[in-house]
């Protein structure tokens, strides 16, 4: 169904949508990121804002379910950038989470199917272009871009 949805919106360019993703980060300054069942590479926590939801209630749904992360302090907003390449029409909106817990980790599923914290100087092959380029902002001070 998600790879149904996705084709959906490829091909259509009226269609405006917009994601929440998260930029998780431990005491040991690792991030946490999510490999998808359906799609490759490793991705940033997040998901869509579902019609008559707040964005920071979307990113705190997408979190818990995903990873199993409750956020304890509100995030600070980092950027929202253009993800027209994959959907035209579609938007992320990034935020930094420093203050959460887990009580529990999600088993691995059809739609997450692993999820690891990895340190700066060791991130995983097949890291996404745009979470990549989101980290080199955030951490190594280049400029930010307004694409994803």
């Amino acid at each position: 169904m998600l790879m149904r949805l996705a084709s959906l919106l490829q091909d259509r360019s009226d269609i405006v949508t917009l994601g929440a993703q998260g930029l998780i980060i431990d005491d040991a300054s690792r991030v946490l990121l999510i490999r998808h069942g359906y799609r490759p590479g490793w991705h940033f926590p997040g998901g869509g804002v579902e019609r008559g939801e707040e964005i920071e209630e979307a990113l705190a749904r997408e979190l818990f379910e995903e990873t199993g992360t409750v956020i304890a302090q509100p995030a600070e907003l980092i950027g929202i950038y253009s993800h027209f390449d994959d959907y035209p029409g579609d938007h992320i909106v990034l935020f930094l989470v420093r203050h959460w817990r887990r009580d529990t980790v999600p088993k691995p599923n059809t739609e997450i199917a692993e999820q690891r914290f990895f340190a700066l100087d060791e991130l995983p092959e097949g890291l996404a272009p745009g979470a990549h380029r989101r980290l080199k902002e955030i951490f190594d001070g280049i400029a930010q871009s307004s694409v994803w």
